[in-house]
């Protein structure tokens, strides 16, 4: 049995944990390494590990790297992983864009090392599958798209939304989606008892990645409506979408559709019609349900959810590891 040697860059954050947690249970796997330099020496819960400073990361000593670290600092750890010919599964957004001027448009810096987005396909293996097998760097997608784009994927694999209306997604992240420091807006006091729209309409950073995506199947330019909130919970993240079909679909097929697009598909669960997806029916876990509810002919609202920290997050990057490595896709995840 092949056993991968792995190192994490970011284990304390919480996508870090949550990659720990797995990969500790994962049989292809030998955790090699956790870096946090706020928690460094510190014991890396459920293994014999102790934290160790970025800087002190020895590569010769792994295969593959995991990369739970913000954006910009991701892209150089990779550049440095990739160039001593390590493996990369980035969990950041320096991989998710095809084109450098789009990350720069969304994240108001230029891309560190734009030569590597030609050879990262985006890690969403319910739509990316075959791109991902044998990659050497993945970009894993954002927790909000990944709920949003799968929750649209059926339809736009046969063309069947409007392009003269918009695409509402209205979407809600517990609080761990935020990042593990506090700030004045997911301090428990500040958010208990409240739900807090923010970066509403088109100005969160995720639309560009849900749009890159959604053009690979239609034509789209500015028709996505989205607005995050924050939820007082501390896991989990539902996408509410609402959607206008065009000729080709009426909404009494989309249930069916869905059916038949996911039959497949071990980390996707399709609900019977007159059942709504929650999030206490995804956290902690490693799938994503969606439910469908027609309204009239011609519109359709779909409910797909997450647990943002693992599908949309650390168990999406190993299943796309298992993918990178030809495991089987759900390996430590089901």
């Amino acid at each position: 049995m092949e056993t991968i040697r792995a190192g994490i860059y970011g284990a304390s954050g919480y996508a870090g944990q949550n990659l720990v947690e797995i990969l500790v249970d994962h049989p292809n796997v030998d955790l090699v390494f956790g870096t946090s330099n706020t928690y460094a020496g510190q014991f890396i819960e459920g293994t014999d590990l102790r934290y160790i400073p970025s800087d002190e990361v020895n590569l010769d000593h792994v295969d593959a790297v995991f990369l739970a670290l913000p954006h910009k600092t991701a892209a150089t750890i990779g550049k440095q992983a990739v160039d001593a010919g390590k493996r990369v599964v980035d969990l950041s957004a320096d991989m998710r864009f095809d084109d450098a001027e789009e990350y720069e448009k969304w994240y108001d810096i230029k891309h560190p090392h734009p030569d590597m987005l030609t050879s990262a396909p985006y890690g969403l293996p319910e739509i990316h599958r075959d791109d991902i097998a044998g990659a050497e760097i993945v970009g894993v997608p954002g927790c909000y798209p990944t709920a949003t784009l799968l929750g649209l994927y059926p339809l736009l694999r046969v063309e069947g939304v409007s392009l003269e209306a918009p695409i509402i997604v209205d979407a809600k992240s517990g609080v761990s989606g935020a990042g593990r420091s506090a700030t004045d807006t997911t301090h428990f006091v500040n958010i208990y008892g409240d739900i807090i729209p923010y970066k509403a309409g088109r100005s969160h950073r995720h639309v560009g990645e849900i749009e890159q995506e959604i053009n690979r199947f239609m034509p789209t330019e500015n028709q996505i409506i989205f607005t995050p909130h924050l939820v007082p919970i501390d896991r989990g993240l539902m996408a509410s979408i609402y959607v206008t079909l065009n000729y080709s679909i009426t909404s009494d097929k989309v249930h069916s559709l869905y059916l038949n697009v996911y039959a497949d598909e071990p980390l996707v669960k399709v609900l019977p019609l007159g059942q709504q997806a929650t999030f206490k029916g995804v956290q902690r876990k490693n799938t994503a349900e969606i439910s469908i509810t027609p309204v009239g002919d011609h519109f359709v609202h779909i409910t797909s959810t997450i647990d943002n920290l693992r599908k949309g997050a650390a168990s999406q990057a190993v299943q796309c590891f298992n993918l990178m490595y030809g495991f089987t896709e759900t390996e430590a995840l089901l």
